[in-house]
């Protein structure tokens, strides 16, 4: 079996598990650290997602990081994405309004917390994401991921990111809350349907 079709089906098992997990047991944080241990799992094939099949963008883009989108439902829903990034990266503290896991494949990634505050985020703790571990979120959990060096790790969101017009962010310069644009730069690598019946 090729790299390509193995990864499919490691795929679509990880996504079914995390459905029946969803089904059986609702969205609260003992059943987002079971999807979580799932996604770490899955991870744990990392000569399914070498870099080289999932690369960064090219250096003087407008963008930092790539999202390939490698399972969503029809209904959008259990949408799972490869994020790939060459370094140099950080995201302002925000929301995903949807529950959401992120769990480490390469390289490391810093996440910080926080509680929302009128006056903006207010930092409760921080962890490192990387092989083996990873981190859950309700859907109002707030959280900043902060990277120096080229990765590759998975986020797990319940609703598409692109489906989710409500995702709040703290704008420093402005010293306020906004709401994100909808994100568009997302890269379509889905497994074709052929590869899944092998």
């Amino acid at each position: 079996m090729d790299r390509a079709t193995e990864r499919a089906h490691e795929i679509e098992s990880a996504v079914a598990d995390v459905r029946r997990i969803e089904a059986a047991e609702g969205v609260n944080r003992a059943s987002l650290e079971k999807i979580k241990q799932r996604m770490v799992k899955l991870a744990a094939r990392r000569d399914l997602f070498p870099p080289e099949d999932f690369p960064p963008p090219q250096p003087g883009g407008k963008q930092n990081s790539c999202l390939y989108r490698i399972a969503e439902d029809a209904d959008h829903r259990f949408a799972l994405y490869a994020n790939s990034t060459a370094g140099g990266y950080g995201t302002p503290a925000h929301n995903h309004t949807t529950w959401a896991v992120i769990v480490g494949v390469t390289g490391r990634e810093l996440n910080r917390f926080y509680d929302r505050t009128p006056q903006g985020p207010k930092q409760k703790g921080e962890y490192v994401v990387e092989q083996g571990t990873g981190v859950a979120f309700m859907p109002d959990d707030y959280h900043s991921i902060h990277i120096e060096a080229p990765l590759v790790n998975f986020h797990m969101y319940g609703l598409a990111i692109d489906h989710l017009p409500r995702r709040e962010y703290f704008d420093a310069k402005e010293s306020t809350w906004k709401v994100f644009p909808p994100h568009r730069d997302i890269r379509e690598a889905r497994p074709a349907r052929a590869a899944l019946a092998r």
